[in-house]
């Protein structure tokens, strides 16, 4: 008998043992019959007690959510929030590279069961399922993955120096592929003092927006406005994945890793970054405290819009689990919810003015940021793009 069958009994004041309940044979049998049935019917609620005993007995529904670092500050503010609304709700927030949480749920490489998956881009639930269902699982997911927030791929650099580099204030990839072969900041207009040039992305096999960054690269090296497998396999673009991974040092893990390591590195380390738009407008007054001066945020055109996915997983998690993890998404989605998305630098999925939010960082006058962007907005590049985006990076030597 499990402990939680025990507790019941004791609850309802019917006595147990360890093992089969043998009757006295002086003891009627007739008055053995209301212990029995009490036990038969505790023995049933006890068995469906994941979904109907925790409010009971005062138990917490754990939900554990694996999420992209760039959420980390939102989540974690939302978390207490929603937890004192939900005392009944526990929430265990973890964090990892948005392809990392795909990775590992996949390879089973976490020593934890995840409710909920939010990475940086819906496109990579759709990659999760797509693999999963390779390997035999029919029902992947409880729900239709929902959308929660909304971001653009932005480069940054650090104000003087993006002057020099873009002097009409608008990002070109040709001029950053530029800057990398010439190497050296006196070469390309600078100051001699300012050494060499330095550009940072994410690792492309472990974060989303080292693999946007690549694609939209791609795009412009061909001059093609969406990209083929066989376009990735081009010569040129085995060749430019190879500048880029010369020039960029140990990539960081995730996007948050990168800005962070930006911002305290400073301007005799890194020059110029590809990072998400929400991440760079939450950070920026961190950079202008640090290096007594904040970053230019750039718009390429075109650049590509990821749309943030929660989706509650099926293995491992029962169905009060998957209630409880439906309530949280569902609240994510709430408008004062969205308003915290957005007071860090995401764009909410509701139809939210952010001018008029004041605490958003829309209204920080941040160098360069823009509410309607004068650029053309694509979709994040399908699962089969990125796999090959990934093979192509991981053999350029």
């Amino acid at each position: 008998m499990n402990k939680l069958t025990q507790k019941f009994l004791t609850m309802l004041k019917i006595p147990s043992t360890s093992g089969n309940i043998v009757a006295n044979k002086s003891t009627n049998n007739n008055a053995n019959k209301p212990i029995n049935q009490g036990i038969s019917i505790a023995i049933i609620l006890a068995s469906l007690g994941i979904t109907y005993l925790p409010p009971f007995f005062g138990l917490k529904t754990n939900i554990t959510i694996v999420s992209g670092t760039e959420l980390k500050e939102v989540l974690e503010e939302i978390e207490k929030k929603f937890e004192q609304e939900n005392p009944q709700i526990n929430l265990d927030l973890k964090f990892q590279g948005s392809q990392d949480i795909i990775t590992n749920f996949i390879d089973e490489k976490n020593d934890f069961n995840s409710t909920i998956l939010i990475p940086a881009n819906g496109e990579l639930i759709n990659e999760l399922e797509t693999k999963l269902k390779a390997q035999g699982e029919t029902k992947i997911f409880y729900n239709p993955p929902q959308a929660l927030a909304k971001t653009l791929l932005v480069a940054i650099a650090w104000e003087e120096r993006g002057k020099v580099l873009f002097p009409d204030n608008k990002f070109n990839w040709q001029t950053l592929e530029n800057a990398l072969i010439t190497r050296n900041w006196d070469k390309l207009g600078g100051k001699k003092t300012w050494g060499s040039f330095d550009f940072i992305t994410t690792d492309p096999t472990r974060s989303n927006s080292g693999q946007l960054t690549l694609s939209l690269w791609a795009k412009s090296e061909l001059n093609q406005n969406n990209l083929t497998v066989n376009d990735v396999n081009n010569p040129e673009i085995s060749k430019l994945f190879q500048l880029i991974k010369q020039s960029v040092y140990q990539p960081p893990r995730s996007t948050d890793i990168l800005l962070q390591e930006f911002i305290a590195r400073g301007v005799n380390d890194a020059d110029v970054a590809t990072v998400y738009e929400s991440i760079a407008l939450y950070r920026w007054q961190e950079a202008k405290q640090n290096q007594n001066q904040g970053y230019q945020i750039y718009y390429p055109n075109p650049t590509m819009e990821t749309t943030i996915m929660g989706a509650i997983v099926q293995k491992n998690v029962s169905n009060a689990e998957a209630k409880s993890a439906q309530k949280f998404l569902d609240f994510l989605t709430e408008d004062e919810q969205q308003i915290i998305f957005a007071n860090y630098g995401f764009r909410p999925v509701n139809n939210l003015d952010l001018q008029s939010l004041i605490n958003s960082p829309w209204n920080q006058r941040i160098s360069g940021v823009e509410i309607n962007p004068s650029v053309t907005v694509k979709s994040s590049p399908n699962p089969e793009i990125i796999n090959e985006i990934q093979k192509v990076w991981y053999r350029s030597n």
